[in-house]
């Protein structure tokens, strides 16, 4: 099985260098999707070798690195895409988990919220609260049961993946995937990560730090969604749309 793992990422010159050499332990594909960092990202990147990278000129939105990500894994006939974010509140070593969990699903997702975690970090309380509004929508409307609808740390199969029409650009592109994964009959599957928040005054930018107004962002992305039909499927073969 042929995988690639996608790192968007953006002003990360604090955990970018260590976070790549730690996946190169556990993946021989490696993709940085870079969106338009202005510190010393770029420079930083430009002096590690054996990756992939895509640029940004302009900061365009974490939804449009995970779908530059997912197009470019497309074009190198990869299986399965392994996307996860590079603030070091992902562990590279369970990389290994997510592959050998792969062919369970169309969807391997991670949970932070799946099963007690005493020694875990506390989430921020309106980042936990919005996650659980968010999920039971999202539950409510797909039949899925996830219990975390916005971890970043997941798996793709390219096979089915590219039978969704993703258009978000922003942080609530999870949610119009999970909505169209649903109308495609999808299958989904979640394991359980680690609750790890470093730095737990880190901004989502965009007007999205006053949590009133993420809400309302994520809710009309939904909305949105939920009045467009499902996508003809696409004739896929090896993982490529053609």
């Amino acid at each position: 099985m042929s995988f690639l793992v996608a790192v968007p990422i953006y002003n990360e010159e604090k955990h970018v260098a260590n976070v790549i050499r730690e996946v190169k332990k556990y993946a021989d594909h490696i993709l940085v999707v870079d969106d338009g960092s202005r510190d010393a990202t770029p420079k930083l990147l430009a002096g590690i070798g054996g990756i992939d990278v895509i640029k940004h000129g302009t900061n365009q939105g974490y939804g449009s690195s995970l779908i530059d990500a997912f197009a470019h894994a497309s074009r190198g006939n990869h299986e399965y895409i392994i996307t996860m974010d590079c603030d070091e509140q992902h562990q590279p070593s369970q990389i290994r988990q997510f592959i050998e969990e792969a062919p369970k699903a169309d969807i391997i997702s991670g949970s932070r919220y799946m099963r007690p975690c005493p020694d875990c970090d506390a989430p921020p309380q309106d980042r936990r609260s919005i996650n659980a509004t968010i999920t039971g929508l999202i539950n409510e409307l797909t039949g899925y049961r996830l219990t975390d609808a916005f971890c970043g740390f997941k798996t793709y199969r390219m096979g089915r993946l590219c039978e969704l029409r993703l258009t978000e650009p922003g942080y609530g592109m999870p949610l119009q995937l999970w909505l169209q994964a649903a109308k495609h009959g999808l299958s989904v599957c979640e394991i359980p990560v680690r609750i790890i928040y470093g730095d737990p005054g880190r901004g989502f930018g965009h007007g999205l730090d006053d949590a009133d107004a993420r809400l309302q962002y994520y809710m009309e992305v939904i909305e949105r969604e939920k009045q467009v039909p499902a996508p003809a499927r696409c004739d896929c073969r090896g993982g490529r749309c053609r």
